[in-house]
């Protein structure tokens, strides 16, 4: 059993690490730039397009589409490195909504037509995506969505309204979840691929959040949007199998940026610790600060023994599908924990905005929530053990 990375991997992880010191910190001014967005909400599209000349938006999509090839453990690899590297969290969300919960459904479940029309493309970010199943009635029990979709003749008729939906506003393309046979529950819904501009279809203002400011978050609304049949994605009633593959996908890589972000939390932390004097010497001599670095290394020992693992799994062609609940509840939550105790270290410089310790925090109280709730982990843990 080997724990460690490959020479390539490796290499590939460095690569990342360059990549993102050089073009998406950009010195000591980067952070004060993170915050002018975070004030206007707005996604960084100069990063945007960095990323996607890099290789980021097709780290997972075969070169056949434009894309690098690379498997889930290469992808959580490159997401870990730019989570710890780059300090806008909302650009690096908004980067897994697309690449996770669009691009990956659309590899493993859409036409070849539908491939060659989006990925392409998507993957030179010339057109964003985005996943739009949760509604206002409609969250944790996913599978409840009265957004319909009724066949007429050679088209499917859309209604039905979305919220918390990321990249939303900014999105040439939507993965719409809609009910296609109430009778038929979780076996009844099915996935859509709509296109910006499809009359009907509207998107409302940025919402504002807590965190993840630089995300775009919005609602959408389906008045007899009509699509052609060969926009299902997959098969009709397959739109369960969709989003569970794709969660596994989500739960391993898009978590693999808190990941990073702990581990540059901690960097800062040890740091502070040593400088930061109080009652004669450095507070990190203190057993109380110190006991809290150790507990935060801790975490991120977990946390990436969890995230690797689902990624393995999934590499490997098997199924993760408790090791995946796993690792996105105790990812999400040990994220939480983090920031509160790198707060608690800094004191009330932790407090300060300028200081932006305090952003980590308010960016990672969403992860409790998007890709189910800690709440829905821990009833797939257990419906898993059999309870």
């Amino acid at each position: 059993m080997d724990f460690g990375l490959s020479e390539e991997q490796e290499a590939f992880r460095r690569s990342v690490a360059d990549f993102a010191r050089k073009e998406l910190q950009k010195g000591d001014g980067e952070a004060a730039a993170v915050r002018r967005r975070e004030k206007s909400g707005e996604l960084y599209r100069e990063g945007w397009d960095k990323c996607a000349s890099f290789g980021i938006m097709g780290l997972p999509v075969p070169e056949a589409y434009g894309g690098l090839g690379r498997d889930i453990v290469d992808a959580t690899i490159a997401m870990q490195t730019l989570g710890r590297h780059c300090l806008d969290a909302g650009l690096l969300f908004s980067i897994s909504s697309h690449v996770f919960t669009c691009e990956i459904p659309l590899l493993l479940f859409g036409s070849e037509e539908q491939k060659q029309r989006y990925l392409p493309r998507m993957v030179r970010g010339e057109i964003i995506g985005c996943h739009a199943m949760t509604e206002p009635g409609a969250g944790s029990d996913a599978f409840s969505i009265s957004t319909t979709a009724e066949k007429k003749g050679d088209r499917w008729v859309l209604r039905g309204g979305k919220t918390f939906t990321s990249n939303a506003p900014v999105a040439d393309l939507l993965l719409v979840f809609a009910t296609t046979d109430k009778k038929k529950g979780w076996a009844g819904v099915s996935g859509f691929l709509v296109d910006r501009g499809t009359p009907g279809l509207s998107v409302g203002k940025p919402l504002e959040k807590m965190g993840l400011k630089t995300s775009p978050t919005g609602e959408v609304t389906l008045e007899d949007v009509e699509v052609p049949l060969e926009n299902v994605l997959g098969r009709v009633g397959q739109g369960s199998a969709i989003f569970n593959a794709e969660m596994e996908w989500e739960r391993s890589c898009l978590f693999a940026i808190h990941l990073g972000a702990m581990q540059r939390q901690l960097d800062t932390c040890v740091a502070y610790a040593k400088d930061r004097v109080q009652f004669g010497k450095p507070i990190g001599s203190f057993q109380a600060v110190a006991h809290k670095l150790a507990d935060m290394r801790l975490r991120i020992e977990l946390a990436e023994l969890a995230l690797y693992k689902v990624a393995w799994l999934k590499a490997n062609k098997k199924r993760a599908q408790m090791e995946s609940a796993i690792a996105k509840l105790y990812v999400s939550e040990a994220f939480v924990q983090n920031s509160l105790d790198a707060v608690q270290v800094h004191g009330g410089y932790g407090y300060m905005t300028e200081y932006d310790v305090e952003r980590d925090l308010r960016d990672a109280i969403g992860g409790k929530l998007y890709s189910g709730t800690s709440e829905i982990q821990r009833n797939i843990i257990a419906s898993l053990l059999g309870l």
